[in-house]
């Protein structure tokens, strides 16, 4: 049975001739290839679909009219400048566009340019990053700013395979840049787009998507096109009740046509739930932190001190544990109350308690270190002990020393 031309896709019998009738070129090619150029050699157990040349013309004319009219106004489309744009797609890997806004605006006034950024202390940077979670971004920002520094004069490289060298950049982050900073034709596939593309073609692997991305990326305007296909799958083709009758593509989107919108996705991972205590430690509206060691998860930051609590131990025994020999100076511990915080797969309970200190004498080489509440957001304090700090404060507004 044949398709209804408007679907984009070819189907059916092949069609038999008369003898000595010239035999018609194939009018379709597997997951596009043979478009804008490309070879038809594409493997035939590819499970793609059948795509004419001028269908594929087609939805990516149709898809940047549509995104002409509703693009979303983001401050990083209001420039081409690729460190601003680095910057704000090393921010949105796995955080959402509400919370990135302020943190982008705020880095971006601090570190203005690549060679801002190379030359500050990564304890600025972290504290600036204070909130945003997955600090290693960070780290990475400022160990690829400082190759961009020594091997490219301070101005990001062009090629794809350059970036994608960097440290902390990946296929999407580079085909990012190289799209809509350098106008180069490369896909770049967040979420949003990956199931755009996989409910438009039905595509069965992540090797048959990749390869129909690289094909579908329009020689012109493939930064505005990537685009695109993001907000798409962020307005219109959502995970559920996708809004199908505003799609640009609902006529030929397969998932559409056969009612098959769920997608296969990743088993999540299991989370694990951990009590965690915390002891907030107060003198003369001031709080001591810790430094955490390098290496880890959150490493470099600075935190409440506090720890995992083990089977069969109380939770004031954990601190007693965490503070070791730092323990004989502070007094009694005072509940303030529990907070909650989630971090990769562990879902953490932190019961918070409160103490007074007499002020010990800390070496610079302690990790310890007596910082004024005013100042806590100057510092790379991690989301949870921050949550602690604030508890407290609400709680008791001054610890009467012991």
């Amino acid at each position: 049975m044949e398709l209804p031309k408007s679907n984009g896709l070819s189907a059916g019998p092949a069609q038999t001739r008369a003898p000595g009738a010239l035999r018609r070129p194939p009018s379709s090619t597997r997951l596009g290839a043979g478009c804008d150029g490309g070879d038809r050699s594409a493997p035939r157990e590819n499970r793609g679909v059948f795509l004419a040349k001028a269908r594929f013309t087609t939805l990516r004319r149709s898809l940047l009219r549509w995104y002409d009219r509703n693009k979303r106004d983001l401050p990083w489309r209001r420039t081409r400048d690729p460190y601003a744009l680095w910057i704000a797609e090393t921010m949105l890997q796995q955080t959402q566009i509400r919370t990135v806004l302020p943190y982008y605006r705020s880095f971006l006034k601090a570190f203005p340019s690549l060679r801002a950024l190379e030359r500050a202390p990564l304890e600025k940077v972290l504290a600036l990053w204070a909130g945003l979670g997955y600090y290693r971004r960070a780290e990475n920002l400022k160990r690829a700013a400082r190759v961009i520094a020594r091997d490219f004069g301070g101005t990001m490289p062009r090629a794809f395979e350059t970036l994608r060298a960097l440290p902390g950049v990946g296929d999407y982050t580079a085909g990012a840049l190289a799209s809509i900073a350098f106008g180069q034709r490369y896909p770049a596939l967040d979420g949003n787009a990956r199931r755009v593309l996989q409910r438009l073609f039905q595509t069965r692997t992540s090797a048959e998507l990749n390869e129909l991305a690289k094909r579908f990326v329009p020689q012109a305007r493939p930064g505005d096109f990537n685009q695109a296909l993001m907000d798409l799958g962020a307005q219109i083709c959502l995970p559920r009740d996708p809004k199908c009758n505003a799609c640009p593509w609902r006529r030929p989107c397969a998932a559409r046509r056969s009612g098959r919108y769920e997608l296969r996705r990743r088993p999540p991972a299991n989370s694990e739930a951990v009590i965690w205590p915390l002891l907030v430690i107060l003198d003369s509206g001031k709080i001591l932190l810790r430094r955490r060691a390098g290496g880890g998860l959150l490493a470099g930051l600075w935190e409440v001190p506090g720890g995992r609590k083990l089977p069969g131990e109380k939770a004031r025994e954990t601190l007693r544990r965490e503070l070791g020999s730092m323990g004989r100076f502070f007094g009694k511990l005072r509940p303030a109350g529990e907070v909650r915080h989630s971090i990769t797969r562990y879902r953490i309970r932190a019961p918070v308690f409160v103490s007074a200190a007499w002020r010990p004498r800390l070496n610079g080489g302690t990790g310890w270190r007596w910082v004024p509440l005013a100042s806590l957001g100057r510092y790379p304090l991690s989301s949870l002990s921050m949550k602690a700090a604030r508890l407290a404060s609400r709680t008791q507004r001054a610890v009467d020393p012991v």
